[in-house]
């Protein structure tokens, strides 16, 4: 296994103390792990390109571990009653619908990698949950800031849902 794919597979296995550590209120250690696994996302895709060790365990794991890394965030700031549940379905139903491309692509002997606008709206998603974490006192911070990044990540799953829709309808052709 090569290092790029070492770090996805790292990634996956912090959710389970970042999760664990956030619900026991362990803020500034869980920041710091979500932190950590959110450089590895970034790590990871460098040195994959960078090295040509693209791989499709790589193409496969990356986006699955994004997704539980946010999605584990989010579920947990619902149980916390600081973000509502409506919004965490939002991101969870757009992820199973390319989920789903991903599969029938698959059957159809082909690997499809996560997309531009898939890659920012993981970082848009990254950025919001860290600022969540911050968790600062300040009313303009939570109004402004925080109710600003909740809007441009939802924006961001919506737009990059239909984008990848739209970019391999030909796998939806072919069912």
């Amino acid at each position: 296994m090569n290092l790029p794919n070492k770090l996805t597979v790292f990634r996956v296995v912090l959710v389970a103390p970042f999760v664990a550590l956030l619900l026991l209120n362990f803020k500034w250690i869980a920041l710091a792990i979500f932190i950590l696994a959110s450089i590895t996302d970034f790590l990871d895709g460098y040195l994959a390109r960078s090295r040509n060790e693209i791989t499709d365990f790589g193409k496969f794991m990356d986006p699955l571990a994004d997704k539980l890394l946010v999605i584990s965030a989010l579920i947990c700031f619902v149980e916390m009653l600081k973000i509502p549940a409506w919004f965490v379905i939002i991101i969870i139903s757009r992820d199973f619908i390319v989920s789903g491309i991903r599969m029938l692509a698959a059957e159809q002997g082909r690997t499809i990698a996560a997309s531009y606008f898939g890659k920012i709206k993981t970082f848009v998603q990254m950025v919001m949950i860290i600022a969540m974490l911050l968790d600062l006192p300040f009313d303009w911070y939570q109004t402004w800031v925080i109710g600003s990044l909740f809007w441009l990540t939802l924006l961001a799953t919506i737009a990059s849902g239909a984008d990848y829709v739209w970019e391999n309808r030909s796998v939806l052709k072919d069912m």
